[in-house]
């Protein structure tokens, strides 16, 4: 039986965003083996049908997290995807994002514009006031991303992330509602 994408939750001019479903782990998992070279030493997305299973589940039921598969318009194909993870309600209102592109799809703006759809869900939809992504120092593709969406840098945190059996130094890069509001009148 072929699979019945869910509805787009935003598209762009290129990229759409989407919820994952369990359906997308045979592409999902294929992607994620080609851009290996891509990931590491960054980040490490599910590349088996059983950990793709078991990371869509915590993206499709927790509350906390909200998972974005971001695909191609062109050809329906998945370019990436953007997470926001702890994300907390109440007076703080505030979430995580992570994010990867796949190889075929790196280098051509797609994950800028993606970006961009994610931010204005997560202000709009999800009612978020702040936004933080957390990158490590020598990421220079992931800080490029952050600075291109507006995110300022806020500060350095040692020691921040167990990522690939170390405690990796991280950047903290955050966004609030009144910085897209300033960049939309003109700001800076």
């Amino acid at each position: 039986m072929p699979h019945t994408r869910p509805a787009a939750l935003a598209e762009g001019p290129r990229v759409g965003i989407r919820p994952y479903t369990y359906e997308d782990a045979a592409e999902f998992t294929a992607r994620a083996r080609e851009s290996g070279a891509l990931h590491r030493p960054w980040l490490f997305p599910p590349t088996t049908d059983e950990t793709y299973a078991a990371y869509a589940r915590v993206l499709i039921e927790d509350p906390t997290k909200a998972g974005f598969l971001v695909y191609d318009r062109a050809d329906g194909a998945l370019a990436g995807f953007i997470n926001i993870n702890n994300i907390v309600e109440g007076g703080f209102r505030c979430g995580a994002l992570g994010y990867g592109a796949f190889a075929h799809a790196a280098g051509r703006g797609l994950m800028g514009e993606a970006l961009g759809l994610v931010v204005g869900h997560a202000f709009g939809e999800l009612r978020l006031h702040r936004l933080e992504i957390n990158v490590q120092p020598r990421n220079t593709a992931s800080i490029a991303l952050a600075r291109r969406a507006g995110f300022r840098l806020e500060g350095f945190s040692p020691r921040f992330l167990f990522i690939d059996g170390g405690w990796r130094d991280h950047q903290r890069w955050a966004l609030t509602t009144e910085m897209t509001e300033m960049t939309a009148a003109g700001g800076h």
